[in-house]
């Protein structure tokens, strides 16, 4: 079996680790901030939602120009305007300059976790790609876990500014750590036609998007659920993140066995049934409880859906597939902010969550009748009978 834990892989994950957890302590304190400059939820959610979709725009751009080019380039630059970016939050003086911000930061958040994605998948063994993906998603559970906690203490204890400023050294940091990787990646040749899709993954995007939708909602409304009915949401963040800790190794090694489709039908199940009860959520034990269910849910088809992007395409398709996994799920997060946010003002919390989940089911659809079977050809195509289905067919 082919070594995963190489030095450039660690290197690459721990930068993965700061990156995300500068992102993330953003992610319960700017509601917070918008709302002390006068914002209101519909702000909260455009806010929320026009980071997003600028690196909607840009992941694709990003994407061919990694086949392209290279990735070092691309994580020097995006991690070096993402920190520049962190740093001018200290000038926000009134909603429009914020949302100018916001759409610089999610440039550079197309840029460099693109790049990050695409370089930590050159450095994992095709045959261990499902752990490979939920070590490296482990990076961004940790963060999610650590990052709006700290967040809240620090803006809590101290400034808005020192939030900033410690966000700054966090991607400072993960740019540090990238240099000690080895790139294994070699740019193709220039005279090829860049291409900015990768058409065989659209229904996986498709996929993405949709369970994503429902990760926008959790991420920009549970910090103001959980405060309205008296609850930490640190909490909910922490206890979600314990879950993946726990469970995001096992969902990876039955991906490599029996393939992602065991994995990823009974994972969104689960993230449905999650969603219904957060919605149901008066106290902090139903909080809890959703916790748990959504991080063994959502947390187990993350990375099985993105495994499954790069067994779809070539090796030289990998930064385009990366894209189009990244480009689905920003739009999930940055449409679902702005949607659910919409939805949360004009109704309550409950039905936000409640739409949270349909959204979910109708992921779980588009996966069954769309994507299973372009992995179910793929994998036989190949001659793969290690994936339980396979085994299945052939014995009937």
């Amino acid at each position: 079996m082919e070594r995963l834990w190489t030095k450039s892989y660690i290197f690459m994950i721990l930068g993965m680790f700061f990156l995300f957890t500068a992102f993330y302590m953003l992610y319960p304190t700017l509601p917070l901030f918008i709302k002390e400059r006068g914002g209101n939820e519909t702000q909260v959610g455009l806010a929320m939602g026009a980071f997003m979709l600028t690196s909607v725009i840009f992941r694709p751009f990003v994407g061919a120009l990694l086949d392209r080019f290279g990735r070092r380039p691309f994580i020097v630059c995006g991690l070096l305007f993402f920190a520049a970016a962190m740093y001018m939050y200290n000038w926000i003086g009134g909603i429009v300059v914020l949302m100018a911000l916001r759409i610089l930061h999610g440039m550079s958040w197309a840029v460099s976790t693109t790049a990050i994605s695409t370089a930590v998948t050159d450095l994992i063994p095709s045959n261990r790609r499902g752990e490979g993906m939920g070590w490296s998603g482990m990076a961004m559970t940790l963060a999610m876990a650590l990052g709006p906690m700290f967040g809240l203490w620090v803006t809590l204890n101290l400034t808005y500014h020192t939030l900033f400023l410690l966000a700054v050294v966090l991607s400072t940091a993960a740019l540090f750590l990238t240099f000690g990787a080895k790139m294994k990646f070699k740019p193709r040749s220039a005279a090829r036609r860049i291409e900015l899709f990768e058409r065989s993954v659209f229904p996986v995007t498709a996929s993405v998007f949709l369970l994503f939708i429902a990760y926008g909602g959790i991420t920009s409304f549970v910090p103001l659920f959980a405060d309205s009915i008296k609850v930490n949401s640190g909490t909910f963040f922490l206890v979600y993140a314990a879950t993946l800790v726990l469970s995001r190794p096992v969902a990876g090694k039955l991906s490599d066995r029996y393939g992602e489709t065991l994995v990823i039908i009974p994972a969104k199940v689960i993230t449905i049934s999650a969603l219904i009860v957060l919605s149901l959520s008066t106290h902090l034990f139903g909080v809890i409880i959703s916790a748990i269910m959504y991080g063994m849910g959502f947390g187990s088809a993350q990375p099985a859906l993105q495994a499954a992007t790069i067994r779809l395409v070539s090796p030289e398709r990998a930064g385009v597939a990366n894209a189009s996994f990244s480009t689905g799920a920003d739009l999930g997060i940055g449409l679902g902010a702005i949607m659910l946010g919409w939805v949360s003002q004009h109704t309550s919390y409950q039905v936000l969550f409640t739409v949270s989940a349909v959204s979910v089911a109708c992921s779980l659809l588009m996966f069954i009748f769309m994507v299973k079977p372009l992995l179910k050809n793929k994998g036989l195509h190949h001659g793969n009978t290690g994936s339980l289905e396979s085994a299945t067919d052939a014995a009937s």
